[in-house]
């Protein structure tokens, strides 16, 4: 479990967050989900560590990582998978040699037990055949996949998906949410989801945190988020909707 307790972040006058406080289980989806500028991609910055906060605690199951040396906390950070808005994967490395780059980064394993890894995290993703191609021969959905199979690779406790569904088609979305959801209950991972797509809320929200100007307004999950009387979800919720709508004709 992580837990943010109080957390606020200011950019000179400007304050981001204010005093939030929400937790995020163990083995389930987390969708923080807001409109451009709410602050949900600086809290998902604050609790990685990206961004220093000002005020409040913020916890990685029992351990308060404000207070945590600089080693203590690079633990931690080995425990985290990232999963990046444009998949980030290096165009110069073939697909195998992205998936292999965080265990040659963080571990001593031999060649064969690197590889052994690569390949079970690209088959827990669906892909096979494709560790000698590089990020220019795969479509956006493959991108996503092996960008997840990296962010799989060190087995991690944590995993946080900064708009996972960013350019990809409605029916791949889809497919990206699916497998993102199976992982996390597979290994029992504390998911994080940093999304503004309705159709991800409603297919694996588990747990759903609304931040609106910087302030957690609402929290649910997905059976709940359509018969809230939280105004201002009910506005980000009917405006996404009907923008996808328009998008259509």
């Amino acid at each position: 479990m992580i837990e943010a307790r109080n957390i606020s972040k200011k950019y000179g006058d400007n304050l981001v967050l204010d005093n939030v406080s929400v937790s995020f289980e163990q083995g389930k989806t987390n969708l923080v989900i807001g409109q451009s500028g709410s602050g949900k991609t600086v809290l998902l910055k604050s609790i990685v560590g990206l961004i220093e906060i000002d005020e409040g605690e913020i916890w990685f199951d029992g351990r308060l990582y404000n207070t945590l040396s600089f080693i203590e906390k690079k633990e931690i950070r080995k425990e985290i998978g990232m999963l990046f808005q444009g998949a980030a994967l290096f165009d110069s490395l073939t697909v195998e040699e992205n998936v292999m780059f965080p265990l040659n980064m963080f571990t001593t394993m031999g060649v064969k037990e690197k590889l052994e890894r690569v390949n079970f995290c690209l088959e827990r993703v669906n892909i096979i055949y494709a560790n000698r191609l590089y990020p220019s021969e795969l479509s956006g959905g493959m991108k996503k996949r092996v960008a997840i199979a990296r962010a799989i690779a060190l087995n991690p406790k944590y995993l946080f998906c900064d708009e996972p569904n960013s350019g990809l088609d409605p029916q791949t979305s889809i497919v990206i949410d699916a497998l993102i959801k199976k992982i996390t209950e597979e290994f029992k991972i504390t998911t994080i989801v940093n999304t503004h797509d309705m159709n991800s809320v409603l297919e694996i929200g588990d747990k759903v945190v609304f931040i609106h100007e910087g302030r957690k307004m609402w929290e649910g999950n997905k059976n709940q988020i359509m018969h809230t009387n939280c105004e201002e979800l009910n506005d980000f919720v009917f405006a996404t909707n009907l923008a996808k709508q328009l998008r259509k004709k």
